[in-house]
């Protein structure tokens, strides 16, 4: 007998009362299976059974390598290496499911991916008196470049030699043409979207995504967002605002990648050096190009820096110049030390004698609109970062991106579409986006899980795809009163799906077959907004036109904006109004309202700024940050759906404005100390 839940509660195929469970599960349920067990559909309950239980004793054979070196060849002076290596070789056991080495806590492996088993030949030469840093080279495709560099490096020990002699290095991959430096940068700007796992340890891939993982921690922790999956600790943990110094897969992953992007970046920096390029023979036009290069590595290298001492406070610290290799721990710097540096990287290439491309010419590459995109974010949370406020620099930053030719996208729901990154009109808008595209760039992470997650499979029909993709997770949604709170929505019936709001932004909600309450169902996923900000149909497209391929889009196609006009209008008004200066920045306001639909206002206060990148900014990635810096994040007096673990809201602890550095991080390097409030911290 098959029963889907959805049908049980949905369809009243089967409505089980619980007079009848114990009866029915006596007769039935050895014969029962039930699709997305234990959890029932719009109900919130849940069923447990020793049934599945399984032993799931195991043998795992994780790595194998074998290899060999020849010393000598004829009158060669040097050495060469062959091997040959498997990752995930075997394993020995009689559990029945996908892996007996669950992650995790409860024991349940349906959210869980098989772990792939990878093989690899290696060639390795190296020359007398040659000192060499070794490299993995991977392939991958991704905008124009095919080619990449993986560089394997244990965060622990950052920027060290890597251990596997067998590895290519680097004076392999770079010569005298532009296509390996090219490649190089493009695994730069691939740490972004990569689902890799090889350097992390992680349960799923597509979390470990950088932008998912810190879109997780900047939106789930606060009020615009809540998950549905219980079964992962660390969503109960972000949801509930009750994370601790325990391993946390979404801090983890924000902390291994942006360090472990930091690591590349330095690699390129050194192999991209001027004596590099001169003893490789490589030509003056070339080496210039090589220049523009290097400086968007130093800005991604910065973009890193500033998540991590975001999200982290006090971080490694490394550059291109630092010491590495074997032993050689990285040094904690102080969040004001790493802030230092970013704002005087940042300001250099912004400078006219940059190398930095122009504004607006190196999509979706950056350029110098994001580097001082980037400077005005930083400007933004100066004194949260650095102890001093910097409103004069933010507003000078501002200014300089006003002069850019940049222009707000004249529909606001054409930023999130699926052709945004083709679409000119929201090109003059979106000044740093990350590319993603359903083909090329097939990530669980970005923007497949922003329209994947949104929405449950039940939403996707032969007849509609709501957010042009093909399935659905029911993972992420918006409480209620969030959108009551901020777009004033009313009337809402969930019955036809209809509700009234006066703001366009507000007109991105789903709620048919909803329920308006989370109270005691926060992981019940219908109940809730669900939120189709990001939407893969094209804006030229309706559903129906796009349904045919919609019916293929098992990944998304929009590019996410990391830096766009619009914030930056925010940012604007925000440093005018601290300056005394308003009135200043009520004609930028005013553009943002015009293209909602509804009035501007006529004055800046602090609670319209706050309540306005609430609206204009939802699910972007920048709520918890903005309700540190407006001191509301962990505060009794400013409460949100299930703030500190009850339905109507707690404050909770300050020391958790930032998180835990992971365990691992703190057992690998002893130069390291815990953030202040976690378990084991200590002094610095």
């Amino acid at each position: 007998l098959f029963i889907n839940p959805t049908e049980l509660e949905t369809h009243r195929a089967l409505r089980i009362y619980p007079l009848f469970r114990v009866l029915f599960s006596l007769l039935l349920l050895p014969y029962l299976y039930i699709s997305d067990y234990p959890t029932k559909a719009n109900s919130g309950e849940q069923w447990y059974s020793d049934m599945f239980l399984e032993n799931a004793s195991f043998f795992r054979m994780d790595d194998i390598n074998l290899g060999y070196t020849f010393n000598k060849i004829g009158n060669w002076k040097g050495s060469m290496r062959v091997a040959f290596g498997v990752q995930n070789a075997f394993v020995i056991t009689d559990y029945s499911g996908v892996d007996p080495e669950i992650p995790g806590v409860n024991g349940i492996d349906g959210s869980i991916w098989p772990r792939p088993r990878t093989y690899s030949l290696r060639l390795n030469e190296t020359s007398k008196n040659e000192r060499t840093m070794k490299i993995d080279i991977k392939h991958f495709a991704l905008a124009a470049a095919g080619a990449t560099m993986l560089l394997t490096s244990c965060i622990g020990d950052l920027d060290t030699l890597p251990l596997n002699p067998s590895d290519s290095t680097s004076e392999t991959v770079y010569g005298k043409d532009e296509n390996g430096y090219l490649a190089g940068l493009t695994k730069l700007y691939f740490n972004f979207v990569s689902n890799d796992t090889t350097d992390l340890q992680v349960s799923d891939g597509g979390a470990s995504e950088l932008i998912r993982a810190f879109w997780t921690i900047q939106e789930v922790t606060a009020d615009a967002c809540k998950c549905a999956w219980e079964n992962d600790a660390w969503v109960r943990a972000m949801n509930t605002d009750t994370w601790s110094d325990a391993d946390n897969d979404a801090t983890y992953a924000v902390y291994v990648r942006t360090l472990q992007g930091i690591a590349y970046v330095n690699e390129y920096l050194r192999q991209t050096a001027s004596d590099k390029l001169s003893d490789r023979g490589v030509s003056s036009e070339l080496a210039a190009r090589i220049q523009s290069f290097r400086a968007e590595a130093r800005f991604l290298r910065a973009y890193f820096y500033w998540i991590a001492l975001d999200v982290f406070g006090d971080v490694p610290f490394t550059t291109e110049t630092s010491p590495f290799g074997g032993g050689v721990n990285p040094k904690q710097a102080s969040r004001k030390d790493v802030f230092d540096y970013c704002i005087s990287e940042l300001t250099d290439l912004a400078s006219d004698e940059s190398a930095m491309p122009a504004a607006r010419s190196n999509y979706p590459r950056a350029d110098k609109g994001a580097v001082n995109g980037l400077l005005a974010r930083m400007y933004l949370n100066a004194e949260v970062y650095a102890g001093t406020p910097m409103w004069t620099e933010a507003k000078s930053a501002c200014e300089a991106i006003f002069g850019m030719g940049y222009s707000l996208c004249p529909e606001y729901s054409d930023l999130f579409r699926g052709d945004n990154g083709e679409n000119a009109d929201a090109l003059k808008e979106i000044i740093f986006g990350v590319a993603y595209d359903a083909e090329q760039t097939q990530s669980y992470g970005g923007t497949s899980y922003l329209t994947l997650a949104a929405i449950a499979a039940t939403d996707v029909t032969a007849e509609q795809k709501i957010n042009g993709v093909n399935n659905g997770w029911a993972g992420i949604r918006v409480p209620y009163e969030y959108v009551q709170k901020y777009f004033n929505a009313r009337n809402a019936d969930y019955t036809t799906g209809e509700y009234t709001v006066n703001d366009k932004r507000g007109g991105m909600f789903y709620i048919k077959g909803r329920q308006e309450s989370m109270n005691d169902a926060l992981y019940v996923f219908l109940n809730g907004w669900t939120c189709l900000k990001f939407n893969n149909i094209p804006h030229n497209m309706t559903n129906d036109e796009f349904l045919a391929t919609a019916a293929s889009k098992a990944y998304s196609d929009i590019d996410f904006p990391m830096i766009r006009l619009g914030e930056i209008y925010l940012i604007y008004a925000e440093a005018c109004m601290n300056l005394g200066q308003a009135n200043t920045a009520l004609p930028k306001l005013k553009e943002l309202t015009d293209r909602a639909g509804v009035s501007a206002p006529s004055s800046v206060t602090a609670d319209y700024l706050l309540e306005e990148r609430a609206r204009e900014l939802m699910w972007e990635g920048h709520r918890r940050t903005d309700l540190i810096r407006y001191g509301k994040f962990t505060t009794p007096s400013f409460l949100w759906t299930y703030k500190g673990g009850t339905f109507t809201g707690q404050g909770f602890d300050d020391y958790m404005k930032i998180f835990a550095i992971p365990s691992s991080e703190l057992a690998s390097n002893p130069e390291l100390h815990q953030n202040p409030g976690y378990g084991n911290a200590t002094d610095k």
